[in-house]
């Protein structure tokens, strides 16, 4: 469902984004694949597709202008690249708000903003935001990442708005628990009891976001914009 498509797909080296990359592959898209370094695990994932791939700091406008610029056309833009460090706050320093901020939201800015005068000048593109059930009030979570995660999704509804005369769709998806390393890495007591709490009883496999961020990728959701689309296993609704 994703012939002939470009997509990028940021911090594609390994969780989300690297189920996501896969199965743009299988469904027939030129995948180009996004780390904040050249490691070897997207070397590894670049080999495994066939894929290129590309290497800077979300949050380093100057280092994403000058990457994207030599990409050509991306049709599809997935903005994953994010970090989620479990700190509380009154454990959080100001350069850890400043580097969560710099990759969850000010990464989807300046790739976005890179992107997004192409897709103008063709008349059309899809920008997919990878938000957080963390980023909705009712759930919670770590102060610094939930409230990255919150200005992702209001800034999904805003880029909507302003470029839909152009046929650009954005959307976000908001993922609940996902069974990736950076959750591994993050769990607690609290998140444990939280994760108790999931109808379904189970964490999402990364393959069951990225079915759902290419579907609102594809053609199939062509009426569909300023959405965040929550997947967790009903978590939201108990």
């Amino acid at each position: 469902m994703l012939n002939g498509k470009t997509l990028l797909i940021t911090g594609s080296s390994r969780g989300i984004g690297a189920a996501t990359a896969r199965l743009a592959k299988k469904y027939g898209a030129e995948v180009i694949l996004h780390g904040k370094s050249e490691s070897e695990e997207l070397r590894k994932i670049a080999k495994e597709l066939g894929s290129r791939y590309v290497a800077f700091d979300v949050g380093d406008e100057d280092a994403v202008e000058k990457a994207v610029s030599k990409l050509g056309d991306i049709d599809i833009l997935v903005n994953n690249a994010g970090v989620n460090p479990s700190k509380t706050f009154q454990e959080l320093t100001s350069a850890d708000w400043q580097e969560i901020f710099n990759a969850n939201l000010f990464g989807v800015v300046n790739v976005s903003r890179a992107v997004l005068k192409g897709m103008m000048a063709r008349g059309g593109g899809k920008i997919i935001n990878i938000a957080s059930i963390k980023g909705f009030s009712h759930v919670s979570g770590k102060p610094a990442y939930a409230a990255s995660k919150a200005a992702v999704m209001r800034i999904t509804s805003s880029m909507a708005e302003e470029f839909a005369p152009y046929g650009i769709l954005v959307n976000a998806v908001a993922p609940g628990f996902v069974d990736t390393e950076m959750t591994g890495a993050s769990l607690s007591p609290k998140i444990i009891s939280q994760m108790d709490g999931i109808p379904l009883k189970r964490m999402a496999k990364p393959e069951e976001i990225a079915e759902v961020i290419l579907f609102a990728a594809s053609d199939k959701a062509s009426y569909i914009t300023g959405q965040t689309i929550v997947v967790d296993g009903g978590l939201s609704v108990v």
